[in-house]
């Protein structure tokens, strides 16, 4: 294992758990006010401003204030240290900020963002107070909007913002730590039916009913489910469904999201999916049109070599890894982080902010917001700073991340899927 000259990688990683700990009150802050104005997917200005802000007041950043899109950022420091024929490496810490509709913060965007931040700072005040740092490294952080629905990091990679990165960090609240969840593949899709209007009770023979066509598709996917495989999830809403009792619907609109484990599934989901609304539109005698969205979200690959190492810091530190199979192997929700982990080696953990209460409810909103989460997250931060100097320091466990990255595509595309008697 590679050692600095005065300081073990031991002594340094305790040492960026104090450049974090000197930044906390700051930290919070940003959080605070993150978490205080919940914005939605690609409409987060006032939090971009706020990060841009919280960067560009920090000594040595150079800002990219709107990079690629509009509520995204850029951020980098670097490179620094080693000498000046060896390869610069590239550390990466993404950040979110987006919130869900009606209950805020539900999914701990601030705090995800304040993790992305205290990492990046504690990594760069500590090589900047190590003399004759044995490698060159550039800091990058990412503010990445739209996670909770479009996929910014989707847009940010078509735009080849990952471009040169060698590794990235990010870390995820939840109820538990975990190195890695299951985190799958997803696409979405909003279902419109057009009929024709008519009174309800003097002549409903002249109408074309779509709420009867929207009906009809929430039952055959709801049919479907016995024919999906256990770990495939099918889930959506009549978001319009018409506008009085008393006149035929002549318009429907339904949202669903469809889930695989694996991307290599989702065409095959999808097309049983569309049978199952174009089969309502033909039996009421409506138009049906079929809006996928323009991002398709991959799953997570697992990077073992970075998964072992975060796992190790954060033993260390405290935290209680599950080992709760259930939650291990189990279906989990969907990021656009599993499109970043097929390019880049890369990590994102699961953390626990001291609260029992789930995802996308009321309840974790508050627990986001608590002042309770401040320990576990800037814990979790730490985490990832001691993972970054073990891919620094250890040129061979980078090298082993990559090696794992390109072992996972592999393994994914080997990997087939049965479709047999579905064909549109």
């Amino acid at each position: 294992m590679a050692q600095h000259t005065t300081d073990t990688l031991v002594e340094l990683k305790q040492k960026v758990g104090s450049c974090i700990d000197e930044a906390k009150d700051r930290l919070h802050r940003l959080s605070k006010d993150i978490w205080s104005c919940p914005e939605l997917a690609y409409e987060e200005r006032k939090s971009h401003d706020r990060l841009v802000k919280f960067f560009s007041e920090e000594k040595g950043w150079t800002v990219d204030s709107h990079f690629k899109l509009e509520t995204a950022f850029r951020a980098i420091w670097g490179p620094v240290g080693g000498k000046e024929n060896n390869n610069v490496i590239n550390v990466g810490f993404l950040t979110e900020y987006d919130a869900l509709p009606g209950i805020g913060h539900a999914c701990g965007h601030n705090l995800i963002a304040e993790i992305g931040a205290a990492a990046a700072i504690g990594l760069k005040a500590l090589v900047e107070r190590t003399p004759d740092f044995p490698v060159p490294v550039q800091v990058t952080v990412l503010g990445t909007p739209a996670e909770e629905d479009g996929g910014g990091k989707i847009d940010l990679i078509r735009e080849r913002a990952f471009d040169g990165m060698d590794v990235v960090f990010m870390a995820h609240p939840s109820q538990e730590d975990a190195s890695w969840l299951p985190d799958v593949a997803e696409h979405d899709v909003v279902v419109r039916y057009r009929g024709k209007a008519s009174h309800a009770a003097a002549y409903p023979w002249e109408g074309v009913n779509a709420l009867d066509a929207a009906v009809l598709a929430y039952n055959n996917l709801s049919v479907l489910r016995q024919q999906l495989k256990p770990d495939w999830r099918i889930h959506g809403i009549i978001k319009h469904g018409g506008e009085k009792p008393n006149i035929i619907p002549a318009y429907t609109e339904l949202e669903y999201y469809l889930r695989t484990p694996s991307r290599k599934d989702l065409p095959t989901i999808k097309a049983k999916a569309e049978m199952c609304f174009r089969s309502a539109a033909m039996a009421t005698g409506c138009e049906v049109e079929l809006e996928f969205a323009r991002n398709a979200f991959h799953n997570v690959l697992r990077n073992p070599t970075l998964c072992g190492l975060h796992e190790v810091n954060g033993k260390a530190l405290g935290m209680e890894f599950t080992t709760d199979e259930e939650v291990l192997k189990n279906t989990s929700g969907s990021t656009d982080f599993g499109n970043v982990s097929f390019i880049v080696p890369g990590i994102h953990p699961y953390f626990y902010i001291g609260s029992d209460a789930l995802n996308h409810t009321e309840e974790y909103t508050v627990a986001a917001g608590d002042d309770k989460a401040q320990f576990y997250t800037l814990r979790a931060a730490k985490a990832l700073a001691m993972t970054a100097l073990d891919v620094l320091l250890c040129p061979e466990l980078l090298q082993r991340a990559r090696e794992d990255l390109k072992e996972a595509n592999l393994k994914e595309e080997r990997s087939s899927s049965g479709c047999a008697g579905w064909r549109l």
